[in-house]
């Protein structure tokens, strides 16, 4: 009897594929060859998942951005509206090696999106959502009870706000990117918190 194969699945296990090759090599190093070896797959097979390079590296990147927002639909959103902030933000940054090479790829597709522009379609959406999420930690931060559903209508805060936590958030992930290991988690928690807890004072 044929072995039956999860076309889901294997897609998902290329995606995560490239994201090593990528931490490894850079973009340009993720070639369908590349990531067959890497998957443990022939470069044949790669032909009945993506249409190629490009179709390949897409994949992952959206693969990388549904992952990050399962996680976050799975967070516990019981508690202070200032704890589920602190909860989200935590999901955000590369505080273990699974969230660090998330980010590495994340930036090395960003970088590509400046000339790539299927890839700019995926990054302008997924800046948009995250854009979204931080109005989102800002409001529960000064202690605003929001309903965490998609369509729950953005709350209304302090755009300077959000454009400061977007800043600080994205430093600390590219200085994380950048030179891995120089700041522990611990201390990018610490940033956070002190930031956070700047939001509820002033709240």
């Amino acid at each position: 009897m044929p072995k039956l194969v999860d076309h889901e699945a294997r897609r998902r296990d290329v995606a995560h594929a490239v994201w090593r090759v990528v931490r490894r090599e850079g973009l340009d190093g993720a070639s369908v060859r590349a990531v067959a070896v890497e998957a443990g797959l022939s470069t044949g097979s790669m032909r009945h998942y993506f249409d190629g390079q490009a179709d390949l590296q897409r994949t992952a990147m959206e693969e990388l951005t549904a992952r990050v927002g399962a996680r976050l639909a799975g967070l516990d959103p019981s508690g202070r509206p200032p704890e589920v902030a602190r909860r989200i933000v935590a999901e955000l940054l590369p505080l273990d090696d699974e969230r660090q090479a998330e980010a590495e790829a994340w930036f090395a597709f960003v970088a590509r999106a400046r000339t790539d522009e299927a890839f700019r379609e995926l990054a302008n959406r997924s800046y948009e959502g995250l854009r979204a999420l931080v109005r989102q930690i800002v409001a529960l931060a000064q202690g605003v009870d929001l309903e965490m559903t998609p369509d729950a209508e953005p709350p209304e805060v302090d755009e300077v706000e959000v454009e400061r936590l977007f800043a600080l958030l994205d430093g600390l992930v590219l200085h994380a990117v950048q030179r891995p290991g120089l700041v522990p988690a611990e201390t990018l928690l610490a940033v956070v918190d002190r930031h956070l807890k700047g939001l509820i004072d002033g709240g």
